[in-house]
């Protein structure tokens, strides 16, 4: 097999790490002797072993004269575990084929030239493109502080997310919603404004695969979130992003489980840019905007999207006071729209998921609120 077989097997090992590692990369690393899998490992928890280490552990003795593929710049300094060069060095490893240097400022490039002055042979850029796409959360909270804010929405073939009712149950295929719930898993928080938790009545739980809830945040200027929602009964410890809120009911919201934040904006509603900066700080290192309209609106608006995803099912809505994928005003010019980059397209029974980045600069224009 080629250097970038073993290294799309790593790949995909760090997967399973879907949801724990958070605000961690996902890493996987596999060590490969005489054309032979002898230890396989992944980063299985936030604060756990990294992927080479227990790649190595199950490599045992095997792992001398062998060559050790991994999606990620291996650490070479002392955090809540040991440097993993220290590691490599001692366990005779006589290649390292790496995808992708670390982002990490602490790390960047460090780790590969201690390896490299030890005498170990070193192979960078291997699938570096698609180990970069697998770390994009990670890449921008460690370099910017800031999460990474991901919106997705399920529409129809014309681009309602619901019909003039509000009836939304389901635009999408139970395949599809499968997917979104791994999405869910993904991020470390998952946020909705207060038409879509009034309208939908949604828990924002992981449910249809195993793995963690994010920590849910309603956009709800005037805290006026019902005390019966579903959201108060999984056990989440819900945030309440608000402009103003009376004392009373605040204390209310509190009483029930809530953390209210207010966070102004001079123009009225929620201040997202400040919002945005504050899950950050709050160690969420990224965001899942799952709707309505409006909130899509406001946050492609203010730049704030990085990715988009649609799930696209073949159903034709119609109707002009149907709900739109993205509310606002919109623009006056099509040259203005905001255009994807590096898309992906998924056939998932029936429907279709879209997927891309937003590059940040003037040319990621959006429709205003």
């Amino acid at each position: 097999m080629t250097d970038q077989e073993w290294m799309r097997l790593a790949i995909n090992l760090a997967e399973l790490g879907e949801g724990d590692v958070n605000p961690n990369p996902l890493v996987g690393a596999v060590v490969v002797r005489d054309d032979q899998v002898v230890g396989r490992g992944y980063h299985r928890r936030f604060g756990g072993p990294h992927a080479e280490i227990h790649a190595l552990d199950e490599a045992g003795d095997a792992a001398r004269g062998a060559t050790l593929y991994v999606t990620l710049e291996p650490c070479c300094h002392y955090g809540k575990t040991p440097p993993c060069t220290d590691r490599i060095l001692q366990s005779g490893i006589r290649r390292v084929v790496v995808a992708a240097a670390d982002p990490n400022p602490v790390i960047s490039g460090r780790g590969l030239a201690t390896l490299r002055a030890a005498g170990i042979e070193v192979t960078e850029d291997v699938l570096a493109e698609a180990a970069l796409r697998q770390i994009e959360i990670f890449r921008k909270y460690i370099t910017t502080g800031l999460p990474f804010v991901h919106l997705k929405l399920a529409t129809s073939l014309d681009g309602r997310i619901a019909t003039k009712t509000g009836d939304a149950r389901w635009i999408s295929s139970e395949a599809s919603r499968i997917r979104a719930h791994q999405l869910r898993r993904r991020h470390a928080a998952i946020l909705v404004g207060i038409g879509t938790a009034l309208s939908d009545d949604p828990r924002l739980d992981v449910r249809h695969v195993f793995g963690r809830s994010p920590t849910p945040i309603v956009l709800d200027a005037h805290g006026g979130l019902p005390l019966t929602a579903r959201l108060l009964r999984t056990g989440l410890s819900p945030i309440v992003a608000a402009s103003a809120v009376p004392p009373e009911r605040r204390c209310a919201l509190e009483q029930a489980g809530c953390r209210v934040w207010e966070i102004p904006s001079p123009e009225g509603g929620v201040d997202l840019p400040l919002l945005v900066r504050r899950v950050g700080e709050a160690g969420l290192d990224s965001i899942l905007v799952e709707g309505g309209g409006e909130t899509a609106a406001s946050f492609l608006a203010a730049g704030l999207v990085d990715r988009v995803s649609f799930f696209v099912a073949p159903l034709l809505i119609g109707g002009r006071d149907a709900v739109p994928a993205i509310g606002g005003l919109g623009i006056d010019r099509v040259e203005d729209a905001a255009r994807l980059v590096d898309v992906t397209t998924e056939p998932i029974d029936g429907d279709l998921l879209i997927s891309g980045r937003i590059p940040p600069g003037p040319s990621a224009a959006a429709p205003r609120p």
